[in-house]
């Protein structure tokens, strides 16, 4: 019954904590800062009445010092620390596979699809060549058909994730379309 983490992910997590204050009695100054660079604390005050508050645009892979002071106008209750370390950032895509290949388009599809994920664009042009077009899809969805292609011709498929922290991550695939009638 102690302050501690949940919903732990690359960038946020979700603090509880028990409910030591009223919304009359006090309020929490609330510090966090990676453990390896405590100058970048930062300080939130929380009302008496929370028991939850979530912190985001964390850094990934980080460990954090955080400490819940409560400042009380009828007791003193000792600070409550914990450290929480955020988890990897999630990398995608990490697999583009290529299907339904015909004479003049292909399907392409990616994972894993990520809720930090904006969009998604899909760069593709013959090889060898310079001539590259793209398709913007929504973070959402993890396909889509590439149409109007040449038959009997290797394309070069990128797919590059943009992230909502503006980071943008690609990977590519070849895909060849079938020889037409």
């Amino acid at each position: 019954n102690r302050l501690h983490a949940v919903d732990i992910t690359s960038s946020s997590f979700r603090l509880l904590w028990p409910k030591l204050l009223s919304q009359e009695t006090g309020y929490y100054t609330l510090e966090y800062a990676p453990t390896d660079d405590l100058a970048k604390k930062r300080t939130k005050q929380v009302s008496g009445a929370d028991t939850s508050l979530t912190l985001s645009n964390l850094v990934p892979e980080t460990t954090y010092e955080v400490a819940l002071i409560p400042e009380s106008n009828v007791h003193y209750f000792p600070p409550q620390t914990t450290r929480v370390t955020t988890l990897a950032e999630e990398i995608s895509p990490v697999q583009v596979l290529i299907s339904e290949s015909g004479p003049h388009s292909f399907h392409v599809s990616w994972a894993p699809t990520l809720d930090s994920v904006i969009s998604y664009q899909i760069l593709y042009g013959p090889l060898p060549g310079n001539s590259v077009k793209l398709l913007e899809v929504d973070g959402q969805h993890n396909s889509t058909v590439v149409e109007n292609l040449a038959p009997n011709t290797t394309y070069l498929v990128t797919v590059t994730a943009v992230y909502k922290s503006g980071m943008e991550k690609s990977l590519s695939a070849k895909a060849c379309t079938q020889e037409g009638e």
